[in-house]
């Protein structure tokens, strides 16, 4: 183990390598030796041809985290989780420069875990009748990339799919708080531990070299075992940090120890937010939760604004909210913070996040809705000319216990007037969200069906369920006409319920509680 430079780094990393990188948006992330591995290639056209794997996305939407890795040249393929937040690396696979998959967050952490162990690759349900299964796209994001890493075989007559593992790693990129002489790696401030120990583990035992980027280097002895989470044995190259600048505990903010300290007391004193059309869709979907539920998800976004409604109601200590990435407990983060807990009770890998959710732990996933069909499908992970991703979006609605979707009904534009009798609809939105077809399956209604998953999808007028023939409306708000509000906004007309319900009037009156 040595302790070297990040421009040192970026010398070692030879053309063709196969390069994997740690970290979600911000957290976790070598800022400075991706930053100098762009600088090296700008400046002397080396490495080139690398291929990119990574479980999440890593970045600001703009040119931070693996946006600095998005050259014509620098980069040939790229696996990964989600691009939403490197739209430099996705204009790339857009314009048919460089080969791109798009895998689930879950599975890809699970690949890491199962490369260290000798696997060949990893079998699992998640994905199927997605535009993951090879049976549509195979994750494939452009006309370019023709390799099929995903197949599906049969376990007991029971279809999985099989996503292929790289051969090997040639470079783990990670990022730890603390380094001792020999290379022990500590993350006590790191708001996530993600997927670094195993990652660590799957470069060393494929023959591949670790660079861990840290804040401080310690003596030895003086890091507490239990807080090692990279042992020295799995690291190769440790960088000494040069500016706290790229050493960000997320990209929204440089350091709050109360990401990774339950300890401390947060004044949560917040005014309640307007009753505007999210609050609305918020408290309808609060109201699916029962005194069973207990364990949580909510994606970023719209669905955060649940966690508001029962902050409001004080009614949040009732359920334990958790993240994908491993935080369980808490208030989940948003923005560029997204990933990170306030106060959470635990932090765990993510790849045991992902065996959770996976084998059904969750009991409601709160996520969002941007485009949806007849069928009940759901898109979230590409629009047009713009590459998503659907991160952990599989992973958590495959098979939590009960699945809502929400959403505006409408986009771009929308004004709506809330007041306690209902809603009116003051300027509609240009694009329609209720479409003929989605443009890419990111949720399965069919593979939902035959799990006989409780599916819902809420928007501000109008609640639908997922039957067995299709999108069912069982609400409308009051005030809402069903034909001018409702289907006049939609591609195609649902199923509408014989027991259509007008949507229940505490959601637009003050001092809402869910009734526990």
């Amino acid at each position: 183990m040595k302790f070297i430079s990040a421009k040192e780094v970026a010398k070692k990393i030879e053309n063709e390598s196969i390069v994997a990188t740690g970290g979600f948006v911000g957290i976790g992330v070598a800022e400075e030796v991706l930053t100098e591995m762009e600088n090296h290639y700008l400046e002397n056209k080396k490495p080139t041809n690398l291929t990119l794997i990574y479980a999440a996305g890593q970045g600001d939407g703009k040119g931070k985290g693996l946006n600095h890795l998005a050259h014509e040249g620098m980069v040939n393929k790229v696996i990964g989780g989600h691009w939403g937040l490197a739209p430099k690396l996705g204009n790339l696979a857009l314009e048919n420069k460089i080969q791109g998959y798009n895998l689930p967050q879950g599975v890809i952490s699970h690949m890491f875990r199962d490369l260290a162990s000798g696997k060949k690759g990893t079998i699992s349900k998640i994905g199927i009748g997605t535009f993951v299964d090879p049976e549509l796209q195979g994750g494939k994001v452009n006309e370019i990339t023709s390799e099929d890493i995903v197949k599906e075989i049969f376990i007991e007559n029971e279809r999985h799919l099989y996503f292929k593992a790289p051969s090997k790693i040639d470079f783990a990129i990670l990022r730890g708080t603390l380094a001792d002489e020999d290379g022990n790696i500590s993350l006590e401030k790191e708001a996530l531990t993600l997927e670094s120990l195993a990652l660590a583990m799957a470069t060393k035992n494929s023959g591949g070299k670790v660079v861990v980027q840290v804040e401080k280097k310690v003596k030895n002895g003086s890091i507490n075992p239990k807080l090692v989470g990279i042992p020295s044995i799995f690291v190769d190259y440790v960088v000494l940090c040069s500016d706290e600048k790229y050493h960000h505990q997320t990209f929204g903010t440089q350091y709050d120890e109360t990401f990774v300290n339950s300890s401390i007391l947060v004044n949560d004193v917040k005014e309640k937010s307007l009753l505007d059309e999210r609050k609305i869709i918020a408290r309808r979907c609060a109201m699916f939760l029962s005194k069973e539920d207990k364990v949580l998800n909510y994606g970023i976004g719209m669905p955060e604004g649940i966690a508001e409604v029962l902050r409001d109601g004080n009614q949040e200590h009732l359920f334990t909210p958790t993240v994908e990435p491993g935080a369980i407990g808490g208030t989940p983060a948003g923005g560029l913070s997204f990933g990170a807990s306030v106060s959470p009770q635990a932090i765990i890998d993510q790849p045991y996040q992902f065996d959770f959710y996976d084998g059904g732990g969750l009991d409601v996933a709160f996520l969002g809705l941007a485009q949806c069909d007849s069928t009940g499908d759901i898109n979230v992970s590409k629009f047009g000319p713009k590459i998503a991703g659907c991160g952990g979006f599989i992973n958590i609605s495959q098979n939590a216990k009960k699945v809502i979707f929400c959403g505006t009904f409408t986009a771009g534009g929308l004004k709506v007037q809330v007041t306690e009798n209902g809603i009116n609809i003051l300027n509609e939105g240009k694009s329609k969200k209720f479409i003929e077809a989605v443009e890419q399956i990111t949720f399965s209604s069919k593979t939902a069906n035959l799990n006989n998953q409780p599916v819902f999808y809420v928007t501000e007028r109008a609640v639908f369920k997922l039957s067995k023939d299709g999108l069912e409306l069982i609400e409308i708000a009051p005030g809402i006409d069903l034909e001018k509000d409702i289907i006049n906004n939609m591609e195609f007309r649902p199923i509408i319920s014989e027991n259509l319900k007008v949507m229940d009037k505490k959601i637009f009156q003050d001092n809402f509680k869910l009734d526990l």
